[in-house]
């Protein structure tokens, strides 16, 4: 199983990524996805879910408004849509598959990830 996060850089506060997640070597659509980021000197925290079917979603907080997850089952991709962007959004940025026994959970927790990318690294500058 291989997750290949991709799509991260250096951006100015204000400006927009997305980022993609391909996944390899698992049924993508029996899986739920997630996104989670780890500022430096800080621990990893969720960012954003979708559930495998894509009804539903989660959000922390403070992207709420922001960003924005969907996906792509015939694609194998998962996607985090980022808009304006700010300093404090600098991290690496990590996605995850999930098997939940419910077609409709989008997980919160990283404990409930069976499978992790590489992440790709979010620099937003002032």
């Amino acid at each position: 199983v291989q997750l290949q996060a991709s799509g991260g850089g250096l951006v100015q506060a204000g400006g927009s990524l997305r980022l993609s997640c391909a996944a390899s070597g698992l049924t993508f659509s029996a899986y739920a996805a997630g996104w989670f980021r780890q500022a430096p000197g800080k621990e990893r925290e969720f960012v954003a879910s979708i559930s495998r079917i894509g009804g539903i979603t989660n959000y922390k907080d403070f992207v709420k408004g922001q960003f924005s997850i969907s996906r792509d089952n015939a694609k194998n991709t998962v996607y985090l849509q980022m808009n304006n962007l700010k300093p404090e959004d600098t991290a690496v940025y990590y996605c995850a598959a999930a098997q939940p026994s419910s077609s409709w959970s989008a997980p919160l927790r990283d404990y409930e990830y069976d499978y992790w990318g590489q992440g790709t690294l979010v620099t937003v500058s002032s």
